[in-house]
């Protein structure tokens, strides 16, 4: 695993899983390889009430209801339709979920405008075409007919982001489970047919912001289980998401640097006080491009520490960490410099005043950045 640069979760959490697998004596629906009690305690973590000899640690932060319901959405034979704002966890909960289930959470089809029916479907090796002539043989599978062909989970990243053209082309997966292959024939001993074995179901996401852009069919709809994803506003489920990944980050990249917990609250507060004040902004103008999510909070974090590693005194400071934030937060010029300007002499400098601690570098740092990229 030291070799990939993003290992998968079933590789990631080989280990566990296999431990997992080893001790649960529960119910399996289909070709699962874990019980739902058990996807739910690998992705949820365990509890010391759940009696294990060691402890599963906690992967996805959120309500364990919306977890729930995505196992008991897989476990019978509707899609999954994970949805909310960029940056809420769809994806990592998608992979995990597939993980557990499937040990196999690469079969994904990436939804664009680009996006095709042969990327859902299939498309064929063209050399072996000429060859050889049309057969199972010479045919490409795409990742959501593997899963069909395995009985495993199939994944569908950004679905509103693709053409109705290949929405469409799903209804008839979902609801029928098989695929037709027209350019064999039927008895020639080649199938055309591929038929979808016990287990498969497809997890979808899509962004809430992304509305309009191709909106999903009342007949697509049908065919999904919606799972809503709130944008996390609980401070402790934050910090710990933000911590978890902190700690991950700072492993991968085998760095041992500190990351005061001063300073994750100075981030946590910042992001708070902006995201207040989108809320109260009366126009687009007066918000910030970005979402504001806990995804990109992890990224000004990441920023952060990897500067100070590789270009800091190898410990965080409230200095980096500003300059960090306003630049990983500025997208639009000068609006969005305007937007943390005013953040930091309305917010920022009286809070620095009356409480100290690392707000006043905070402040400074957040300055210097501004006045670099006006």
């Amino acid at each position: 695993m030291s070799d990939l640069l993003r290992a998968p979760a079933e590789i990631k959490y080989a280990e566990e899983l296999d431990w997992l697998e080893s001790i649960d004596d529960g119910p399996k629906p289909f070709s699962w390889r874990l019980s739902p009690k058990m996807v739910r305690l690998f992705i949820l973590g365990s509890e010391r009430s759940d009696g294990l000899d060691r402890e599963v640690s906690q992967k996805w932060f959120g309500d364990r209801s919306f977890v729930e319901r995505s196992i008991v959405t897989l476990a019978s034979d509707r899609g999954l339709l994970l949805i909310g704002d960029p940056g809420t966890g769809k994806s990592w909960l998608a992979e995990l979920l597939s993980a557990a289930i499937s040990r196999n959470s690469t079969l994904v089809v990436q939804g664009t405008a680009g996006t095709t029916e042969d990327h859902i479907k299939y498309s064929w090796n063209v050399s072996m075409v000429i060859a050889k002539g049309q057969s199972r043989e010479s045919m490409i599978p795409s990742p959501i007919m593997t899963a069909m062909e395995t009985g495993s989970i199939g994944r569908f990243e950004e679905l509103t982001r693709s053409t109705s053209d290949v929405q469409d082309a799903l209804i008839s997966i979902l609801s029928e489970k098989y695929i037709s292959v027209p350019e064999l024939e039927s008895g020639s001993g080649d199938d055309n047919i591929v038929f979808a074995k016990p287990g498969f179901s497809i997890i979808a996401t899509a962004n809430s912001r992304d509305r309009g852009v191709n909106d999903l069919s009342s007949a697509l709809k049908r065919r999904f289980n919606f799972v809503r994803i709130p944008v996390v506003t609980n401070k402790k489920s934050e910090t710990e998401i933000v911590r978890f990944r902190t700690e991950e980050l700072l492993r991968r990249h085998s760095i041992d640097l500190d990351v005061p917990p001063t300073l994750l609250d100075v981030l946590l507060q910042s992001f708070a006080d902006l995201r207040a004040s989108a809320a109260a902004a009366g126009s687009d103008d007066e918000k910030l491009e970005s979402a504001l999510s806990t995804a990109e909070q992890i990224g000004v974090l990441e920023d952060a520490v990897l500067h100070s590693n590789f270009f800091g005194e190898r410990a965080l400071t409230a200095r980096t960490l500003a300059s960090s934030l306003v630049g990983s937060l500025t997208r639009r010029e000068p609006e969005d410099l305007a937007i943390l300007n005013k953040y930091l002499h309305g917010v920022v400098e009286p809070r620095s005043k009356e409480e100290g601690g690392s707000w006043p570098e905070f402040l400074e740092g957040g300055r210097d950045a501004i006045a670099t990229l006006s």
